[in-house]
């Protein structure tokens, strides 16, 4: 019986020892640091990775992360030099360089990033509030950022934390301004496309009236070329027939009224009423013209 109890005894006190054991030994990776602490007070601080020991129950061990960690802020707004309202979308990167510092001001990151994001906001509106907008959107923005990232870090550094960037995502007009900003950019857009058709119109006008005087102008000419040529033509036909008359009456005679034979007899429903023996018809009794019945 007493063997029993005495292998019981002990099984329970190995199995004691190895659950002390167990609890008094933890392991720091090369990515962390660790504090012990002691009923809630901090002991010692632990940088080197590798086991480390500490007394079960009444030490405990917090872990926190020496690797640079990312807070995504919320957009902050923020009042330029000149008046104008906008919106900065920010991020910051940073690292745990004091770990009993940063327990002590705030213990977990959840808390730390809290207090960051109060610290961006603050330094975004201290630095932008003293540029006009266009420098913020522009080229300055770099400056700007680095600016910012100096200023974060300086008011961080009583929480054991080191600010390494700060980076502006988006710096925007917010939605009610920007739907205002549009609205007179487009309003702008459509006076100038107004006036550019209304120029359009009047060079339209100006180089329509301009072709219709040069055609005014064009056609005149023509008209009064083509009368003074058919004037000279009519004194050649004139002077040829003036010729032709005084040569050979009886031939001129006949041209004449082969002639009026044309302009009366062409038309198909031509009606004349004449005499036989008129004298319009002397060339259809005779190829000279002359009275047959006179001749015989």
């Amino acid at each position: 019986m007493n063997k029993a109890t005495s292998g019981i005894t002990a099984v329970v006190l190995v199995l004691v020892l190895g659950v002390v054991g167990f609890a008094s030994v933890f392991t720091v990776q090369q990515t962390e640091s660790a504090l012990v602490l002691q009923l809630g007070e901090p002991k010692r601080v632990l940088t080197n990775p590798g086991l480390h020991f500490k007394i079960p129950v009444i030490q405990n061990v917090i872990k926190i992360d020496n690797r640079i960690l990312h807070l995504d802020a919320a957009p902050a707004e923020v009042i330029a030099s000149d008046q104008k309202r906008l919106v900065a979308d920010a991020y910051l990167r940073y690292r745990i360089t004091d770990p009993l510092l940063f327990f002590q001001a705030v213990t977990t990151e959840t808390a730390a990033n809290l207090r960051l994001q109060s610290l961006l906001e603050s330094a975004l509106r201290e630095t932008l509030g003293t540029q006009p907008l266009n420098a913020i959107i522009s080229g300055q923005r770099l400056a700007l950022m680095a600016t910012v990232t100096q200023i974060t870090s300086d008011q961080a550094a009583g929480l054991g934390i080191e600010v390494v960037d700060v980076r502006i995502k988006r710096a925007d007009l917010p939605e009610e301004n920007s739907q205002a900003v549009y609205q007179r950019m487009r309003t702008g857009r459509e006076q100038e496309a107004r006036q550019i058709r209304a120029e359009g119109a009047e060079m339209a006008l100006i180089t329509r009236a301009g072709a219709d005087r040069e055609v005014t102008v064009i056609l005149a000419n023509a008209n009064r070329d083509s009368e003074i040529l058919r004037g000279l033509g009519d004194a050649k036909a004139i002077e040829l027939f003036a010729e032709a008359f005084g040569k050979d009456l009886e031939f001129f005679s006949f041209y004449r009224s082969m002639q009026a034979y044309r302009t009366a007899l062409g038309a198909d429903d031509t009606t004349m009423v004449l005499s036989p023996d008129s004298d319009f018809f002397q060339f259809f009794r005779s190829m000279t013209g002359a009275d047959l019945n006179v001749a015989e």
